[in-house]
C-alpha cells in the first residue's frame, strides 16, 4: 500500500478535520468551502518529504520559486469567490501545484485554470489527472490575458499580485462574477470587483501578501 495515497498519521483525513476546525475558528463561514477543504488531500500536492507538514497554516515551497498557499488563503479566497451563490464556471490566475483548483472544483461545475511556468503545470496536471478532478482543464498561458474563448466566468481568482485591476480580466466577468485579487506592490490589499448591471464595484478586504503576477510564460 502506498502510505503517501493512503492518508494515515498526519496525513489522514482527522488531520484534515482539525486543520478545517483552525479554519472555522479564524472566520472561515462557507460551509460548502469547508467541506471542500476537508475533501482534497493538500498533503499529495507538495513534495513527499513536507507531507507531514501539509496541514499547517504555512505556505510550503513547491518548487521555481513558487509555493502552496496558506490553507486560510485558499479557504478564504474561494469563500469570497463564492460568496454564497453555486458558481457554474470559474478561472484561477496561476495553478501552481494544483490544490486550489482542485479545491475550486468541489464549488464550481467548471475549473480553467491558467499557470505560466510549464513544469508546474505539467506536474499539476499530472496529479489532478491521478486525483479524477475531472471538472479541471489548465492551459500554459500568460494569465494576465485571462482566457476569454472560456468565459465568462461567474468567478476569476488571481493568486499573485497585480499594480492595477486587469481590464483583460473585467471583461471576462459574467453578469454578476466577481474578480478576487490582490493589487498593491508595497502593500497588498484584496480586491473583490463584482460586475454589476451598472458597472464594476470594487470591495477592498483583507491586506495580503502575495509574490508579484509575472507576464510571459517560461518553459
Amino acid at each position: 500500500m502506498n502510505l503517501r495515497h493512503s492518508g494515515i498519521g498526519m496525513t489522514s483525513k482527522r488531520t484534515r478535520s482539525r486543520m478545517v476546525e483552525r479554519l472555522r475558528g479564524a472566520g472561515i463561514e462557507d460551509e460548502i468551502v469547508l467541506s471542500a477543504m476537508l475533501e482534497v488531500p493538500r498533503h499529495l500536492f507538495v513534495d513527499e518529504a513536507l507531507a507531514s507538514r501539509g496541514y499547517e497554516d504555512v505556505s510550503l515551497p513547491i518548487g521555481y520559486g513558487q509555493t502552496i498557499s496558506h490553507p486560510y488563503t485558499v479557504a478564504r479566497l474561494c469563500e469570497i469567490a463564492r460568496n454564497g451563490r453555486m458558481l457554474e464556471r470559474v478561472l484561477e490566475v496561476g495553478t501552481g501545484c494544483g490544490y486550489q483548483a482542485a479545491v475550486l472544483s468541489r464549488i464550481a461545475k467548471e475549473v480553467y485554470s491558467i499557470e505560466r511556468v510549464a513544469p508546474l503545470l505539467s506536474r499539476a496536471r499530472v496529479r489532478l489527472r491521478e486525483l479524477r478532478y475531472r471538472n479541471v482543464r489548465v492551459k500554459h498561458a500568460d494569465g494576465q490575458h485571462g482566457l476569454a474563448l472560456a468565459g465568462p466566468f461567474d468567478a476569476i481568482v488571481l493568486t499573485a499580485a497585480t499594480a492595477q485591476v486587469p481590464d483583460a480580466l473585467t471583461g471576462q466577468l459574467a453578469p454578476g462574477g466577481r474578480l478576487i485579487l490582490p493589487v498593491g506592490v508595497d502593500r497588498q490589499r484584496l480586491l473583490a470587483v463584482t460586475r454589476t448591471e451598472t458597472g464594476l464595484v470594487e470591495e477592498s478586504l483583507d491586506e495580503v501578501k502575495f509574490v508579484p503576477m509575472l507576464a510571459g510564460t517560461t518553459t
